[in-house]
């Protein structure tokens, strides 16, 4: 399940974000002012940030300044939603390192379209190799090996296992993969994650000296994790 973090002072508009992304299978997080925003970013780790500008103390536009200029912080996405609406309040937002750029007032499924839409391409943002045990996944040139042997495994496939492997560890429900890997607009249904999961577990698992696997976590979805 993704992580939003809501930055936003005014209580209507945090309750209004919290209902519509709940409903959409988010998990949120709210912050009321600049400073609570950047210590749920450095304990919390969302996986992006609908950032105000308007704030008490830390203003929207140093929250994501911080947000871009520590490591462990630098690739969470930032979505601004402002009532400041002229184009250089959206170039300042931009250059400073936002994603995205919406004004109230909004629309919010505009609003969770966009979120959906910047959270696919986070997806794609691994740089080089994965190495765990016999297991290399080369996100450059796109392709699996395990135990020495090339593996040939459909886009989907790949992207998926991209997607777990490069998130260890973290549970993710069929509707957080279906929207990953799929897009918010897939007509299908989970069932899709589960003939996916398995047709990558018979092939990366094939290897009994690998130690990587996709494990089911009963009632709540799939992680990726080493064996022993």
């Amino acid at each position: 399940m993704a992580r939003i973090l809501v930055v936003d002072d005014e209580e209507p508009i945090q309750e209004l974000l919290r209902f519509n992304l709940e409903r959409e299978g988010f998990s949120v997080l709210v912050a009321g002012d600049g400073g609570q925003a950047l210590e749920l970013c450095q304990k919390m780790q969302p996986d992006l940030v609908v950032l105000d500008i308007m704030l008490p103390g830390i203003d929207g536009w140093e929250v994501c300044r911080r947000i871009r200029s520590l490591a462990k912080l630098q690739d969470i996405p930032v979505v601004m939603l402002t009532a400041r609406g002229e184009e250089m309040d959206k170039v300042r937002g931009l250059d400073l390192g936002a994603d995205d750029y919406l004004t109230k007032p909004f629309s919010p499924k505009e609003l969770v379209a966009r979120i959906r839409a910047r959270l696919r391409r986070q997806t794609g943002s691994t740089q080089g190799e994965i190495h765990i045990g016999g297991l290399v996944i080369d996100f450059e040139k796109y392709t699996v090996l395990v135990a020495g042997k090339t593996m040939l495994l459909t886009p989907k496939e790949l992207d998926l296992l991209k997607f777990l492997a490069a998130n260890p560890g973290r549970v993710f429900s069929r509707n957080d993969l279906l929207d990953r890997i799929w897009g918010y607009d897939f007509s299908g249904d989970t069932r899709t994650v589960d003939v996916h999961i398995r047709h990558l577990r018979q092939k990366v698992e094939q290897d009994s000296a690998n130690p990587v696997y996709i494990e089911t976590v009963r009632g709540a979805g799939y992680r990726f994790r080493q064996k022993g």
